[in-house]
């Protein structure tokens, strides 16, 4: 019997059915490949036409055309079809069919100035393996940004390994996590390995998943708490990454800060993809208006 991955979160993918490419006149693609996710999307004249969001896999090349497949699927649209590509995130050199490479911390900015609106001017990128906190003008122009990249312990991937550890769907984590009656210290580790020892001791102990998981999402909380007072917050704030759809995660920030974070329609998982082609939309005008 198939040991139940708890880990797992939910892959998708999407186009709007209502619209023609065909009629674009410039067709771009951001391709965001994550240590732990990887996203592609399809612009047509500057507009959302089509999107995926899946696992990273071994094989970042592959992995990158396999997301880019996955977005066009049912569309008719191939790769053939794309005039300029841009490639970002942990693998963004290991984008075979990319024009140019540009940072997640640039691509972010500019995603989430489309996603949120030009009032957008403090991001927290939550993601697999790293944290970014990201200041920003009403264009998406980065001013100032610092990255936590020490442990996984306060990102995606560590939600991956408690989601396991605990035998909860990490899509339901952080609901699961607010069912408390009264909030718990956070657990003290600041690596996932010593943060997972830590839980099952805590568990043996006598706690409840729900008070382990509460005590793991303010640990969370407290580590991006800090980064971001480190980099200056100014409204209006928002998220961007796996860990935005954590509402244990969200909720607790917010208190500890005492602001709201911007809510969007979109994905919050697409937003360097989406940066990386906007970027691709302005480079491909550059090379179709050179002599």
């Amino acid at each position: 019997m198939k040991k139940k991955e708890y880990w797992r979160w939910e892959e998708s993918n999407w186009y709007n059915a209502d619209f023609d490419w065909k009629k674009s006149k410039i067709i771009t693609a951001g391709i965001d490949v994550g240590s732990v996710s990887s996203q592609a999307v399809i612009m047509c004249d500057g507009e959302l036409y089509a999107y995926a969001n899946m696992r990273t896999g071994f094989d970042s090349p592959n992995n990158s055309l396999d997301a880019v497949n996955r977005a066009t699927k049912g569309t008719g649209l191939t790769l053939n079809d794309i005039d300029y590509t841009v490639g970002t995130g942990y693998g963004r050199v290991n984008v075979p069919f990319a024009n140019r490479a540009i940072t997640e911390i640039a691509c972010h900015a500019r995603g989430a100035n489309y996603m949120y609106g030009s009032t957008v001017r403090t991001i927290m990128d939550m993601g697999g393996q790293d944290c970014k906190a990201i200041r920003c003008d009403d264009e998406g122009k980065v001013t100032s940004f610092l990255m936590n990249d020490k442990c996984a312990a306060g990102t995606g991937r560590g939600m991956e390994v408690f989601a396991d550890l605990l035998g909860v769907p990490i899509g339901k984590m952080g609901q699961v996590s607010l069912d408390i009656t009264e909030e718990p210290e956070p657990v003290s580790s600041t690596c996932v390995v010593f943060a997972k020892t830590e839980a099952t001791r805590l568990l043996r102990s006598g706690w409840t998943k729900e008070r382990v998981l509460a005590a793991y999402c303010s640990s969370m909380v407290q580590r991006i708490v800090s980064l971001l007072e480190r980099v200056g917050i100014e409204k209006d704030f928002a998220i961007t990454g796996g860990i935005s759809k954590n509402p244990g995660v969200v909720a607790r920030l917010e208190k500890k800060l005492g602001i709201e974070t911007l809510s969007t329609v979109y994905d919050t998982q697409i937003a360097g993809a989406l940066g990386a082609a906007l970027f691709a939309g302005v480079l491909a005008k550059k090379n179709t208006a050179s002599p």
